[in-house]
């Protein structure tokens, strides 16, 4: 067999309790076909074990039937099978699929260490993507912006909204996902979002301060309103208008502090790298006469414009973020800039179970999308239970070292048993997954 490696992680998703909340959450009672809506548990559970495997479409799913895969799993289900359960599915079993996704992500965080330091510190960050698609008969593809070798474009596409939740130590998972047409605005169903992935949050853990961090297509009342309502902090990326201006130009010659970045970072105008820079902060009222009114700081960072270099004057470049910690100027705005931690999750879906969104119906690619979500989270938590080297390191390394492990299958006197590679070099990594994963829980 040349996945051993779902051993361990599929015994983490059962004591993470995915079956059963799958069970109790998913009922499909008005499939076409009624056979296809059976057994929704097995089914969701074969469809994360092909995932973690490696699979990015429908058919790429038979991975988990190769060699010897059908004599140690059970519940071994067709492509073809897996594929109409997915079409049968609506709206309401994906919300109720996403409820399986926060209460297993809680479970997660309480029996493994993938989100340690929850109770001191969680970020809470918000973004979209947009997937492309090529068939036109797609429902929902629309064209929507997209930024392809630096250029703004337009592309046919569909489009996730995404919610994680990190910390200083840990990697970020996914606490609440939504599929959108592809020329949904960024914002839109953004508060609700926000909303879910804060109470996940708070079920995980999360017992120290919540930041939500966001860039400007999230600088709306709605979404600043629901941070504090749930009495997380927020420090958002704010839209450059006239009133924007006038609050940055009372900021006196002699605030501004010089920061300079541990690596160079990109300017999001010029596409340049950029390692200093200088902050200053000053009072702003958001949203003044709306129900969302909000008086926090506006922290303004300054670069200067590489285009005028010859000037006799230096000529700035503004970037600023309204926020409400009390982290002094410099620091918030580094914490800031580590909203970019979503990247690297969104790199892992691309490179992974989202390379495609595989259905024409919309709902079926909503549900893969969800059940994409539960396997970079069981992923995560496979790679903080094995080692501090995996629990940062990416999707695809996870894979390569510790799920697409190739392996033979032995049943001397009726006991199963894996004979692994000799000389290899996450052995140790993999042998203390196996035992914390299939080691029975403790007693209640």
């Amino acid at each position: 067999m040349s996945c051993a490696g779902l051993v361990p992680v599929m015994a983490l998703a059962e004591r993470a309790g995915m079956s059963q909340l799958v069970a109790e959450k998913v009922e499909i009672t008005n499939a076409p076909i009624p056979s296809t809506g059976a057994n929704p548990a097995g089914k969701i559970a074969a469809i994360v074990a092909g995932m973690v495997a490696g699979a990015d479409c429908i058919d790429d799913l038979d991975v988990i039937r190769h060699g010897g895969m059908k004599r140690l799993f059970s519940g071994v289900y067709a492509p073809s099978t897996l594929g109409s359960f997915l079409r049968s599915f609506t709206h309401g079993h994906v919300l109720q699929l996403t409820a399986v996704l926060r209460a297993m992500l809680a479970t997660l965080a309480m029996t493994t260490p993938v989100l340690a330091g929850a109770e001191q510190m969680t970020y809470v960050d918000i973004d979209s993507l947009l997937r492309r698609v090529y068939g036109k008969k797609k429902r929902g593809a629309r064209f929507g912006p997209a930024k392809v070798g630096g250029y703004s474009l337009l592309l046919r596409g569909l489009s996730p909204l995404v919610a994680t939740i990190s910390t200083p130590l840990a990697a970020p998972l996914i606490a609440a996902m939504r599929l959108r047409g592809g020329n949904a605005g960024s914002a839109r169903g953004a508060a609700g979002l926000l909303a879910e992935a804060l109470n996940t949050a708070k079920a995980s853990g999360a017992r120290g301060m919540i930041l939500v961090r966001a860039d400007s297509a999230y600088y709306a009342g709605t979404v600043v309103s629901a941070a504090r309502r749930a009495a997380a902090r927020f420090s958002i990326t704010v839209t450059g208008n006239s009133a924007i201006q006038a609050a940055i130009a009372t900021i006196p010659d002699d605030a501004w502090i010089p920061v300079r970045y541990p690596g160079a970072v990109e300017d999001p105008d010029t596409g340049k790298l950029i390692s200093d820079a200088e902050v200053a902060e000053t009072v702003y009222t958001a949203f003044a006469g709306t129900s969302h009114e909000v008086t926090a700081r506006l922290v303004v960072r300054r670069v200067k414009d590489q285009n005028h270099t010859d000037v006799l004057f230096p000529v700035w470049r503004y970037h600023a973020f309204l926020t409400d910690t009390a982290l002094s100027t410099v620091e918030a705005d580094l914490t800031h800039r580590r909203h970019a931690v979503v990247e690297t999750t969104f790199a892992d879906l691309i490179d992974g179970p989202l390379a495609h969104l595989p259905s024409g119906h919309f709902d079926a690619n909503a549900a893969w999308a969800v059940c994409a979500a539960i396997s970079h989270n069981l992923l995560r938590a496979t790679g903080s239970t094995a080692s501090i080297f995996h629990t940062t390191a990416r999707g695809a390394t996870l894979r390569r070292h510790l799920v697409c492990v190739p392996a033979r299958l032995a049943r001397p006197q009726g006991r199963e048993i894996l004979h692994l590679p000799g000389y290899w070099p996450w052995a140790d990594a993999f042998a203390g997954l196996h035992d914390a994963a299939t080691r029975p829980p403790p007693a209640a």
